[in-house]
């Protein structure tokens, strides 16, 4: 399974970004997707989940009300749309996959991760 993120960048505090995940290989419509980030210096952590058939949707409470996760499993991609972004929401994102369809917000749980893309928020 390879996953690749995109749609990271520069953007201003209060901006918006989507990002993206195409997946390839694998069963996708049967795995949870998660996003995750790491800030430097910090420890990898979780942004948001979604569970294959999209009914359940999970946030990191510092995210909550700003981000969506949204997946379409017919093109093997999710998204995670970012609103009203903060200096503090600056970090590498990654896009991750748990094979076993579980919702978990723990790095060890996730199977397959992608390379990761840069979200910079300058205040």
């Amino acid at each position: 399974v390879q996953l690749v993120e995109s749609g990271g960048g520069l953007v201003q505090a209060g901006g918006s970004l989507r990002l993206s995940c195409a997946a390839s290989g694998g069963t996708f419509s049967a795995y949870t997707m998660g996003w995750f980030r790491q800030a430097p210096g910090k420890e990898r952590e979780f942004v948001a989940a979604a569970k294959w058939s999209d009914s359940g949707t999970y946030y990191a409470d510092s995210v909550k009300g700003r981000f969506t996760i949204s997946r379409d499993n017919a093109k093997n991609t999710v998204w995670l749309q970012m609103n009203n972004l903060k200096p503090e929401d600056t970090a590498v994102y990654y896009c991750a996959a748990d094979r076993y369809g579980m919702v978990s917000r723990h790095v060890p749980e996730y199977d397959y991760w992608g390379r990761g893309t840069q979200v910079t928020v300058s205040s």
